[in-house]
């Protein structure tokens, strides 16, 4: 069972008092690896018996996890965070229900869900904790601010919290990526998403309208919302229905005035070009791509 489904399993059977214990406990995951069980009551307000209660049913319940030497101490897991999240989008009259997995991945898993409203929409769990932290800490810069590895829990916060900025910026000049609706610790709440990456389509339909669209919304990124996605590939391009395109994915965006804006352009550009010359022998040079995107 992945950590998601135990979340979704014993959410609704939390309490108030449930959600302060696991809020005492992620506060103090800075100061501690474990938190000392006499730390999490004073965060709590709760007596400590009341406290002392609940602690065994949210660690048999996988939300937290302990140790009993040297102290006696609770960790957060991977569903206690969930839960924490999830909390936090429904006290926010965000999200009623999560569905089906829309794609399960490295470094996230994104869950078909539903509003108050009944409107569908998305919700990522980003989930850096998958990748080694000093590989995570060396390619991904949003974790640069931190002198020390920082834990899952705080690089995938991170990658969240960039991402939502990401798909704020590209929202007023209608850039084909996702609107961003709310986000909370390392989750994200956003429109839809469907279609199929391109790298999954054994035959691109209309190849030259595809890769038309997907560079008049790189150019519209760079000159309108002055940012670069930095790690644009045919995996996080997807093809609708009605046969537009949708990019995804943005954590790793990087402004215009970047250090390495170019040469991170010239990367997203170069990994959409291979493809569409190897798959459907479209033969735009990088150059052409380059001069396209930077004219005004």
């Amino acid at each position: 069972m992945s950590a998601i489904d135990v979340a979704l399993k014993i959410f609704r059977q939390l309490e108030p008092e449930d959600i302060k214990i696991l809020h005492a406990v992620e506060t103090q995951t800075k100061q501690y690896q474990y938190i000392p069980e006499e730390r999490i009551s004073p965060k709590t307000k709760l007596p400590p018996s009341e406290v002392q209660y609940r602690l065994p049913n949210l660690t048999k319940n996988h939300l937290l996890q302990h140790q009993t030497k040297p102290y006696k101490g609770y960790h957060l897991t991977t569903s206690g965070y969930d839960c924490l999240a999830l909390n936090a989008h429904v006290k926010a009259n965000i999200l009623e229900a999560i569905g089906k997995p829309l794609g399960v991945g490295k470094e996230a898993d994104v869950y078909d869900a539903l509003t108050p409203t009944n409107q569908q929409v998305a919700i990522k769990f980003h989930r850096l904790g998958r990748t080694s932290f000093q590989q995570t800490k060396r390619k991904r810069n949003y974790t640069q601010q931190y002198t020390y590895t920082p834990n899952w829990h705080q690089q995938s916060t991170l990658a969240a919290k960039k991402e939502y900025k990401a798909l704020k910026l590209l929202q007023p000049y209608n850039v084909t990526a996702p609107k961003p609706i709310h986000h909370s610790r390392h989750t994200l709440v956003m429109t839809l998403i469907n279609g199929a990456p391109l790298n999954l389509y054994p035959k691109i339909p209309h190849p030259q309208k595809i890769l038309n669209e997907i560079l008049n919304n790189v150019k519209k990124t760079y000159h309108k919302a002055n940012i670069i996605h930095a790690d644009l590939s045919p995996y996080n391009i997807l093809i609708q229905q009605d046969l537009h395109i949708l990019i995804i994915d943005w954590p790793q965006y990087v402004p215009t005035n970047h250090p390495n804006a170019q040469q991170l352009l010239k990367r997203d550009l170069k990994n959409i070009l291979d493809f569409f010359k190897r798959k459907e022998e479209i033969k735009l040079t990088l150059k052409e791509a380059l001069n396209y995107v930077r004219e005004t």
